[in-house]
């Protein structure tokens, strides 16, 4: 039953899920950040009246609503990059170990790419010897 577990646990898409969710989380507070502190600001300025920081008031001193706060901004971009390398330093370094142990290739850069001279598709494999597009027969690899 646990060996079940763990098969399931180490599966390459349960992993690259989990990590994109990680992803999307950070990233999402990082766009709530630009949205808090930088965009909403600009918005309320329209309307109408200043905090001290990392910024410009935009409007009347005294009015938080109308601060571009650039130093939340830049503590959430921070963060971002911070949460990223956690994630990529204790995740995923170590899941691509145990993967190649098992003789499992995960998170690898593509391999040179080639055009397909009929179709133009620019995401062949240099080795392929038919286009997967258009199945035009491709010149040998130089």
């Amino acid at each position: 039953m646990l060996r079940g577990f763990k098969n399931f646990l180490m599966r390459g898409d349960v992993i690259v899920v989990a990590v994109g969710l990680i992803v999307a989380l950070a990233f999402s507070t990082l766009i709530k950040a630009f949205t808090d502190n930088v965009i909403n600001p600009i918005i309320a300025r329209a309307q109408g009246d200043s905090s001290p920081g990392l910024g410009w008031q935009l409007g009347k001193p005294g009015n938080t609503a109308t601060y571009l706060d650039i130093g939340a901004f830049i503590s959430a971009l921070i963060y971002f990059l911070v949460f990223m390398a956690v994630v990529y330093f204790l995740i995923v370094v170590p899941y691509k170990h145990v993967q190649s142990r098992r003789g499992v290739t995960v998170f690898e850069e593509d391999g040179p790419v080639k055009t397909c001279p009929a179709c133009l598709s620019e995401d062949l494999p240099e080795a392929a010897a038919k286009c997967r597009y258009c199945g035009t027969a491709q010149p040998a690899p130089v």
